[in-house]
């Protein structure tokens, strides 16, 4: 006789499971706290590095893109993302001033070529036709750059930002120190429309300043105006010089104004936008 077997009924019967893969496990250990921040600080570095890799050739032959990059990593390092985004905002529209006002003109400009540590600036391939013209091309950076400036400070007003107003005394205190008369800087091109006698008391500010807060860029820039004090100097008996500083009176009253009241509300604004160090 051959056994008899109870078949299980419906509801003891188990769903089926599919068997597992088999897979090899290691004890769990943990992650040594140098190697997990070496992973955050790499992988920043790195995917920057492919787009570099991957875009290299256009950002080369986009000058600008590329003087933005760099020195928006050189101010990150000097002062962190605050400071390198205001200060290439600011820099910025100062220097689309210079470069509306040349294209006003008719002026062949450049884009704005950002430099670490020395700014931005336009290179022009021809220059101004007269003092009056090199004069308003080069008030127009100082006077953009201030209506940018002020109005950060009126956002900063708004949002009761001390950043954002700290970031406005960066812009007044950058448009007015380029308001200084002396060749390179705004201000001394400016002058050249008022009498190019100002440009002495120029260079003995910024000599002031380099003994007063000596730094590598006061020193540059004061070598730089020298050399072009004594090239102007050189040639202030050509005809040519004669013909290129001869200036109307209403043009000489206009810069006058310009350049005196622009500087006054810097300075006001400096005032307004002031506010202690650790914002």
């Amino acid at each position: 006789m051959e056994p008899r077997y109870r078949l299980p009924e419906q509801d003891e019967l188990e769903p089926y499971q599919p068997p597992e893969p088999y897979r090899e496990y290691e004890p769990i250990q943990p992650e040594p706290g140098w190697r997990a921040t070496l992973r955050k600080v790499w992988a920043p570095i790195a995917a920057a590095g492919a787009a570099l890799v991957k875009y290299g050739a256009i950002l080369f032959k986009a000058k600008f893109l590329l003087s933005i990059f760099i020195s928006f990593g050189f101010y990150v390092w000097l002062g962190g993302v605050w400071f390198a985004v205001g200060l290439i905002v600011l820099l910025f529209v100062h220097e689309m001033g210079h470069v509306l006002e040349a294209k006003r003109q008719g002026l062949d400009v450049t884009a704005p070529m950002f430099i670490p540590f020395l700014g931005a600036m336009i290179m022009l391939k021809e220059n101004p036709r007269d003092a009056w013209h090199e004069a308003r091309l080069a008030l127009a950076g100082p006077i953009l750059g201030s209506l940018g400036a002020a109005a950060i400070y009126f956002v900063g007003v708004a949002e009761d930002s001390n950043r954002l107003k700290a970031i406005a005394f960066l812009g007044f205190f950058i448009n007015l120190f380029n308001l200084i008369p002396v060749v390179p800087l705004d201000g001394g091109r400016a002058a050249a429309a008022l009498h190019p006698g100002f440009w002495l008391p120029g260079l003995l500010i910024l000599g002031a300043l380099v003994v007063y807060r000596p730094n590598g860029l006061l020193i540059l820039i004061l070598l730089f105006a020298g050399l072009e004090l004594r090239r102007r100097w050189q040639m202030r008996g050509h005809p040519a010089s004669h013909a290129y500083y001869r200036v109307l009176p209403w043009q000489r009253a206009a810069v006058a104004v310009a350049y005196f009241g622009l500087a006054a509300l810097l300075v006001l604004g400096m005032h307004e936008t002031h506010v202690p160090r650790h914002f």
